[in-house]
C-alpha cells in the first residue's frame, strides 16, 4: 500500500470526470464538474505512481452534507482504498462539521457494508430516500 498516497483535495475536472465513467458511474458534463467541485465541503484523491485511481468528495454546509462521488479505478479496487478513502472523509468531517450536522448518501448495491463500517445506517421505516434529476428523463 505504500504506493499508494492519500491526498486532502480535490480531483481535477479531468480526473473527476475520469474515474467516474471508468467505475460505471454516471457521467457529468465538463460544466456541471466545474461548476460543482469548488463548492465541495471535503475532499480525498489517491494516486498511484502520479496518478488518480480513486476519489471521494463531501459536497454541503454546516447543517447537512451529502458522500457523493466515491469511484476507484477498476484495476485498483479490492485493496482497501475506498476504505482509505472514507475514513478520512469521516475525519475531515469530525473536525469540520457541527456535532448536529446531517451527513446523507445513496449506496449502490454492496457498497453499503463499506458505509455501515462507518456509521451509515438505512433510516427506514422512519424515512425514505428520495431523488430527482434535473433536466433528465429517465425511460425507465
Amino acid at each position: 500500500m505504500t504506493d499508494y498516497t492519500l491526498h486532502l483535495e480535490l480531483p481535477s475536472v479531468a480526473e473527476y470526470r475520469h474515474l467516474r465513467q471508468i467505475a460505471g458511474m454516471t457521467p457529468r458534463s465538463e460544466a456541471a464538474a466545474r461548476a460543482g467541485l469548488p463548492a465541495s465541503a471535503c475532499a480525498v484523491v489517491i494516486r498511484h505512481e502520479g496518478r488518480a485511481v480513486g476519489m471521494a468528495r463531501v459536497a454541503g454546509d454546516a447543517l447537512a452534507y451529502t458522500l457523493a462521488d466515491v469511484a476507484v479505478d477498476p484495476d485498483h479496487q479490492g485493496r482497501g482504498l475506498g476504505k482509505r478513502m472514507m475514513a478520512a472523509l469521516m475525519e475531515r468531517l469530525q473536525q469540520i462539521a457541527p456535532a448536529e450536522a446531517f451527513v446523507s448518501l445513496i449506496a449502490d448495491g454492496d457498497a453499503q457494508h463499506l458505509y455501515a463500517k462507518y456509521g451509515f445506517r438505512d433510516p427506514a421505516p422512519a424515512s425514505i430516500g428520495m431523488e430527482q434529476w434535473i433536466g433528465r428523463k429517465d425511460a425507465e
